[in-house]
């Protein structure tokens, strides 16, 4: 792996460094809070597999920083090159400076700065006039990233149309967010909307919006979720908030045989999820 690299280091403009007092590092540091993320629009991608599905999704990746020493595989080198290709800038730091910009317990050397993706309803809308039985998860203010991601996550597996971010709590550039989807949030259409704008376009469309609630009466495997729907799940603490309850077409539980009485939102998305796929048999 090694061996690779350098042979690749020779033909490349790649840069060292070693101080975490490096502007570049600082930067890349500031990054881990939203207030510079929302002021710069970028944000952080950490890890081979988050940043070979930005890759491969188009994100606008700016720079890398990388050590060889943290690799995890042999398969770096070669994603490195193909990002040099599309004009990424590259920085070969030290452990101690890659661990700075790092938000895991244990890195595996490779953290880059991206453009963020703004992807209105204007465009979900006009992707779902050329799908014939549109499948939506619509997630409600989700207060935690670890949940958020892997929301994203569930939705990526089962194929969703589109993934609505609603009314947000967390964004979905949080480092946290990113790494929990495992990259997937470059894998599919997710949009950021308020309530406001995407009540009014479920509603003309005919989008059934089936509202997850432990106080429903039906069971979420006994109604028909084989037409056009929004699954809609709400935040952590709280649910689902008035105006998604009201709206809703179809209300549904997830029976509860314990003393709980109510199942982590990202486990409750996901089952809901894999119903509206079973039930459309695939």
């Amino acid at each position: 792996m090694i061996s690779s690299l350098l042979v690749f280091r020779k033909e490349s403009a790649i840069l060292d460094i070693t101080s975490l007092q490096n502007p570049r590092i600082k930067a890349a540091f500031a990054l881990s809070e939203r207030r510079e993320r929302n002021r710069t629009s970028l944000f952080l991608i950490e890890g081979f597999r988050e940043l070979l599905r930005a890759f491969q999704g188009g994100v606008q990746i700016l720079e890398l920083f990388f050590c060889e020493e943290l690799f995890l595989g042999t398969n770096e080198p070669f994603l490195l090159k193909d990002l040099e290709a599309r004009g990424v800038k590259l920085y070969k730091c030290s452990e101690d400076a890659i661990r700075k910009i790092s938000y895991r317990d244990r890195p595996d050397g490779l953290v880059a700065v991206a453009s963020q993706m703004h992807i209105t309803l204007e465009v979900v809308a006009n992707h779902l006039q050329e799908v014939k039985n549109p499948f939506l998860l619509v997630a409600e203010a989700i207060e935690k990233p670890g949940n958020l991601g892997t929301i994203l996550r569930s939705s990526d597996a089962v194929g969703v149309d589109a993934a609505l971010v609603c009314d947000r709590c967390t964004d979905i550039f949080n480092p946290n967010v990113v790494r929990a989807s495992v990259g997937t949030l470059f894998t599919q259409l997710v949009a950021e909307v308020t309530h406001q704008e995407l009540l009014p376009y479920l509603k003309a469309k005919g989008i059934a919006i089936v509202a997850a609630t432990p106080h429903a009466t039906e069971e979420f495997t006994k109604v028909d979720l084989t037409g056009p729907v929004a699954i809609v799940v709400g935040t952590e603490q709280l649910g689902l908030s008035q105006h998604w309850m009201e709206s809703a077409d179809i209300q549904v539980r997830i029976p509860m045989k314990g003393c709980a009485d109510s199942l982590n939102v990202a486990t409750a998305t996901t089952l809901l999820l894999y119903e509206v796929l079973r039930q459309r048999g695939q």
